[in-house]
């Protein structure tokens, strides 16, 4: 099995990065795919470079962004054999735990209801529409494809997870020239002050950040002056000053650090800078949000929760609750 090509994968975005002044950032992005790739590469690529490369040529694709699922569809019918080729390919990228998405007909139920979580906050955002944007922890990149399908000119999601990555890439094999890309690479991997951005999303991440006003400074970093950060993370009840940092683990994840009350959250947001930060939502997450399924067989929110009372974490903290904050840089 040939080393991935990424040189080919992310020739349209390094390209243009090279062509707008952003060749130290493009420079930098060879580099750290370079050392991804070639240098250490997972133990896995070879498996899900197969199942990638096992998805059948379709011509004549369109895509539906701005429906619950991200729907591909054909100008024809699939035949047998490319319906059976497809069914595999996608099932070699299990678990998928971000979408939905539908492929031809093939629909992929994920164990996150990530169209709930768009639709929650996609009432209060600024218009996308010619904004250039990133999506940090974006996983395989669902809402990537839901803010292209707003108008965004540019989309890019980075998520160090590398089975997200060809999830991703196989929504892309039928949209090559979308202008969404996925770097596997860490929020920490950015170039400091990069200030490229026009909105920044941070939905999922800040709980797992042991310096969470780091968090905010680096996602500050990316925004040019006037941008928007859009800002969903866990949060619990209490006072200004409050925050709860699990003993260990919090919901069976073992990399949660700091829960904070919403009012603690506005006064971080305060501290890092931003200005004009606010509270749009506050929901709790429920086992209809996020559970398993055919496409992701292990355990999820229901096996995290104590079984006598589940509004409780199996751990015995407050269940899920998780607030989306919107602010705007100075």
């Amino acid at each position: 099995m040939p080393n991935f090509d990424w040189k080919t994968c992310f020739r349209q975005l390094l390209t243009e990065l090279d062509d707008t002044g952003q060749s130290d950032w493009a420079d930098l992005i060879r580099a750290q795919l370079s050392r991804r790739f070639e240098d250490n590469p997972h133990g896995d690529l070879g498996r899900w470079q197969t199942a990638l490369g096992s998805l059948p040529v379709i011509a004549e694709t369109t895509a539906e962004l701005n429906t619950s699922s991200i729907t591909l569809r054909s100008a024809a019918p699939l035949n047998p054999d490319q319906q059976d080729d497809l069914e595999k390919g996608l099932r070699g990228l299990m678990p998928w735990r971000k979408g939905p998405f539908d492929f031809f007909g093939t629909h992929i139920d994920t164990e996150w209801r990530s169209d709930w979580k768009w639709d929650r906050i996609s009432p209060y955002i600024s218009d996308l529409k010619g904004r250039r944007i990133l999506d940090v922890g974006c996983g395989s990149g669902y809402h990537c494809w839901r803010m292209l399908g707003e108008g965004a000119e540019r989309a890019i999601g980075i998520d160090p997870g590398l089975l997200f990555m060809f999830q991703f890439l196989s929504v892309k094999r039928y949209l090559p020239e979308s202008p969404v890309d996925l770097l596997p690479i860490r929020m920490e991997d950015l170039p400091q002050g990069l200030e490229a951005f026009d909105t920044t999303f941070s939905m999922g991440v800040l709980y797992h950040r042991r310096s969470p006003l780091d968090h905010l400074l680096e996602l500050k970093g990316t925004l040019r002056r006037g941008g928007e950060l859009v800002l969903e993370t866990l949060i619990v009840d209490g006072p200004e000053g409050y925050s709860l940092m699990p003993e260990d683990r919090y919901g069976q994840m073992r990399n949660v650090w700091f829960l904070p009350s919403c009012d603690t959250l506005l006064r971080w947001l305060d501290r890092a800078g931003f200005r004009n930060a606010r509270i749009v939502d506050v929901s709790v997450t429920s086992t209809d949000e996020q559970r398993s399924t055919d496409w992701m067989r292990f355990n999820s929110l229901h096996d995290f929760l104590d079984p006598d009372d589940p509004t409780k974490t199996i751990e015995g903290y407050p269940g899920p609750k998780r607030a989306t904050i919107i602010a705007e840089k100075p």
